[in-house]
């Protein structure tokens, strides 16, 4: 038998020594309100900007912890504190949400990109579940009802393609409607979410399923076949391995074993061809036909990429019991917890090089937030206290 209580306390621990407090200290704006998430090693900001969907992520966190972890105040009036910030400053006059704004508030990026308006519906749901207030559900239904009005064209008149020479759909859409589905629990229409989240499971385990390889395509054709193309061979690993323990959840709701179990032949067949073999960690970007992909940051080794196939590998297990996922998550443990985890200072490093040396020391981003290591950590935690 595993040792999972020695496994459940150290992802605990850290995440409530090491990771909550390094955000709770370093990137809270009392000045402007929201949050900083430029910080560097130590949790110094150097960067003022302040980016959508990593507000509404941190939002989220806060309020997450505060539901289902301890109902401390002081999560709950971070929480607040950047939904405040949120309300007020991140909405075009159309309803979408920007990309990015300044220090205060003013916008700096369009609504370009539907992610922005995907993580203030979670970050409303969570904040409606911690305080019982309306507004905050009514929200966060008006944005996803926004969301799935623009869902086949996410990017509207922002997109660079001509859709006309080659059309493509993205994996990332129908991936996170399969977590927001279940986010939003309650406050969705039971009956919408039903086949909402139907449709989700056909278009993530069977359009961009690949059968030749086992593994997730990242862009296929509307008709949702094959494209031999730069897009259209794209492997995301992290980003097909996310997905799968989403739907484990969803199989888990529904008590549907095989979509658990195809699930986790996923995420193990994902592994195999991501697991870099000279270096040791999951490649970033990759080829299904292992041709050379056109990401030229392909061999980074990114923190996201690697605390998601933990909670893949762990829910699988738990579901399956299938030797494998344990075989993987001990050896992704181990690699993840030596080369990202940074004890002096607390959070992970987010991005290394092919070898595991760290190639950026920041904590925080444009592009990394309070989210995927505290939610990581957390989802590790409940999995191995239940094992």
């Amino acid at each position: 038998m595993e040792d999972f209580k020695a496994l459940e306390n150290i992802y605990k621990n850290y995440l409530l020594d090491k990771v909550i407090p390094f955000w709770e200290n370093n990137s809270i704006d009392h000045q402007h309100g929201g949050y900083f998430t430029c910080l560097d090693r130590e949790g110094k900001v150097f960067d003022t900007d302040k980016f959508i969907w990593l507000q509404g992520r941190q939002v989220w966190t806060f309020a997450m912890l505060y539901n289902k972890v301890e109902q401390r105040q002081s999560w709950l009036d971070i929480a607040k504190h950047g939904a405040d910030f949120l309300i007020k400053h991140g909405r075009a006059s159309d309803g979408t949400w920007y990309f990015s704004l300044t220090q205060e508030g003013k916008p700096l990026i369009a609504p370009y990109n539907i992610f922005s308006d995907c993580f203030a519906t979670q970050a409303m749901a969570q904040m409606a579940f911690a305080t019982g207030e309306e507004h905050y559900a009514h929200l966060a239904k008006s944005i996803f009802n926004s969301i799935l009005e623009r869902r086949n064209n996410p990017k509207r008149n922002w997109s660079k393609a001509i859709p006309e020479t080659r059309p493509l759909k993205n994996f990332a859409l129908p991936m996170i409607l399969s977590n927001l589905a279940i986010e939003l629990g309650d406050i969705m229409d039971p009956s919408l979410k039903n086949e909402l989240i139907d449709q989700v499971i056909h278009e993530v385990m069977e359009v961009f399923y690949h059968k030749d390889s086992g593994m997730i395509l990242e862009n296929v054709t509307p008709e949702g076949h094959f494209s031999d193309s730069f897009e259209g061979r794209l492997l995301n690993p992290g980003h097909a391995i996310e997905a799968m323990w989403f739907m484990m959840d969803i199989g888990e709701q529904r008590g549907d074993q095989a979509l658990i179990t195809k699930a986790k032949d996923i995420t193990l067949h994902t592994i195999e061809y991501a697991w870099d073999k000279k270096y040791g960690g999951l490649l970033y970007f990759m080829d299904i036909l292992n041709k050379p992909p056109q990401q030229l940051e392909w061999d980074q080794k990114l923190w996201w990429v690697h605390i998601e196939t933990l909670i893949a590998l762990l829910k699988g297990y738990m579901h399956t019991k299938d030797e494998r996922c344990m075989h993987w998550f001990k050896i992704i443990h181990e690699y993840t917890w030596e080369q990202f985890a940074d004890p002096e200072f607390g959070e992970w490093y987010g991005y290394l090089r092919r070898d595991g040396s760290v190639l950026l020391p920041l904590k925080g981003g444009k592009w990394k937030g309070c989210y995927h290591v505290p939610r990581g950590l957390y989802q590790c935690w409940q999995v191995l206290g239940r094992l």
